[in-house]
């Protein structure tokens, strides 16, 4: 697996919009339709990706410990399913019901979201603030696969906490790692 680092876009970027299908509920949001009053937590994942595999409790359970402060938590596939089947939107759904997925998991078929954010690994997170102005991107935390530190999310952690006392988050942010998003060709 090639290690992929995130592109660590510029603070203060606003989101780029999107309408996207959610594979678990088969409709079609608008990010204005899934955003968070407080903030909103992107995350760029697949259903293969041993990176993410490592996260996924922690991807699953931090949404749980913020959902009644008004933050929003969404997961947008990328990847090319012709080269990668198992990321297929059914395969997504079956991921999501699996891991017990407590907010919407889109599939963006033709990529444009993925490049709109720069994402460039899988897991990539970006969390936006109340207005959609780019606070934190990087990593979860320190954990990787095989280095043995307990995933525990708290970068993202963090950096939600100061969103929500109102004080800046911490501009000083890691990369994320992870597998590279499988480009079509």
């Amino acid at each position: 697996m090639a290690e992929t680092p995130s592109k660590m876009i510029p603070l203060g970027t606003k989101a780029p919009d999107f309408s996207l299908p959610d594979t678990i509920s088969g409709k079609t949001y608008s990010l204005n339709d899934v955003k968070g009053d407080k903030a909103t937590i992107i995350i760029f994942i697949c259903n293969h990706c041993p990176y993410v595999i490592h996260v996924i409790e922690g991807i699953v359970s931090v949404p749980l410990d913020y959902v009644e402060k008004d933050i929003s938590f969404i997961a947008i596939s990328s990847n090319d399913v012709i080269s990668h089947p198992q990321d297929s939107p059914e395969n997504m759904k079956n991921f999501a019901e699996r891991y017990g997925f407590t907010f919407p998991y889109f599939y963006d078929s033709s990529q444009d979201i993925a490049r709109a954010y720069s994402a460039a690994c899988t897991p990539d997170f970006f969390i936006f603030d109340g207005e959609l102005s780019l606070k934190y991107r990087g990593q979860m935390d320190d954990s990787r696969p095989g280095n043995n530190i307990p995933v525990t999310g708290k970068n993202l952690r963090d950096a939600l906490d100061n969103i929500l006392k109102g004080d800046p988050v911490d501009p000083v942010q890691k990369p994320s790692i992870g597998c590279n998003i499988k480009w079509k060709y």
